[in-house]
């Protein structure tokens, strides 16, 4: 039997709504672990189901174990932006807000707007992306202890142990870094992917491990696809006699932006093409933070067409 599955998930548990095609609708709650995934499957095959199309926000890494199993376990999975199911709400004057509401809400909407459907990204660049986002909690973390530091510590000792900590913290950022160029150095595949990303005026190894990781580990079928998801893409305002400024969407994950930013101020003194565009930026009068925004973006061009083609960058190419 054929039906949708919405799931709102949560760190410890999810809550599911199963609606047949008929429209009737269960509601179970699991754990999220593998004991409650096991739950579910037991629940799903009492009632008859066999085959699903299962529906989850992406909410960072509590779903991604459950969307995993259930594909492959064989049902087609959806994973969408909060922010669609957000507006679905509105667009069916939703004023109930609770777990179980909420699953019932992505079964509707599952059903309804046949989302795309996901696949699992694969082993090795869900393995780089763990390593790409450990380094940066560990850079945020020194950060903050850094900070602390420097603000003057209470006492002797306080400030001994912060340095303490500081410097444990040094050491792990360095060995996370030596783990991604092991990474690297045991996957010739991502590795030459790597290769032709630092080929780029501007991009390092760093920034080419947090594009791999965080925004080329999915299909686009464009540049300006990429860029969207990234959220580098203006935002423009205009109703009526209304006229706000454009400004970067900022829709996606922030990681790749931050990721961005010093490498297009880098891009900005030392790559061909995105020197040209501030050029041309410059002479229609836009703002240094307008230019910032679109080197971040025409790095993602870039980036796309040096991935696509599997042609190091070439300067003389991109002003073709």
């Amino acid at each position: 039997m054929d039906a949708v599955l919405g799931i709102d998930i949560a760190k410890a548990k999810f809550d599911v709504a199963l609606q047949y095609p008929d429209g009737r609708v269960r509601r179970k709650s699991c754990a999220n672990t593998p004991a409650g995934f096991r739950d579910l499957d037991a629940w799903l095959r009492r009632h008859g189901v066999t085959h699903l199309h299962a529906c989850l926000e992406a909410t960072g890494t509590y779903g991604e174990a459950l969307a995993t199993w259930l594909h492959d376990t064989g049902h087609t999975v959806s994973v969408v932006n909060p922010m669609v199911i957000h507006a679905f709400a509105a667009s069916q004057l939703s004023r109930t807000k609770t777990d179980r509401t909420d699953a019932a809400l992505i079964a509707r909407f599952c059903a309804t707007q046949q989302p795309s459907v996901w696949t699992p990204t694969p082993r090795d660049i869900r393995e780089l992306q763990a390593l790409v986002r450990r380094l940066e909690a560990l850079h945020d973390m020194r950060t903050q202890e850094t900070n602390r530091l420097a603000s003057g510590a209470a006492t002797t000792a306080v400030a001994r142990s912060i340095t303490t900590v500081i410097d444990t913290l040094t050491d792990q950022i360095a060995a996370v870094q030596q783990q991604i160029r092991d990474h690297f150095t045991q996957h010739p595949g991502l590795r030459s992917q790597r290769d032709l990303l630092t080929s780029i005026p501007g991009v390092g190894d760093t920034t080419a491990a947090v594009l791999l990781a965080e925004l080329f580990d999915k299909r686009y079928s464009s540049a300006r696809q990429a860029a969207a998801f990234a959220g580098v893409v203006p935002r423009i305002v205009e109703s009526g006699t209304l006229r706000r400024p454009g400004r970067l969407s900022k829709i996606g994950p922030s990681r790749v932006r931050k990721a961005l930013y010093f490498p297009a101020l880098a891009a900005l003194r030392c790559n061909p093409t995105v020197q040209s565009l501030r050029g041309r930026l410059r002479a229609k009068g836009k703002v240094p933070m307008v230019i910032i925004g679109a080197a971040m973006r025409k790095l993602i061009h870039i980036a796309y067409g040096v991935l696509k083609s599997q042609r190091a960058y070439d300067p003389q190419y991109e002003r073709a």
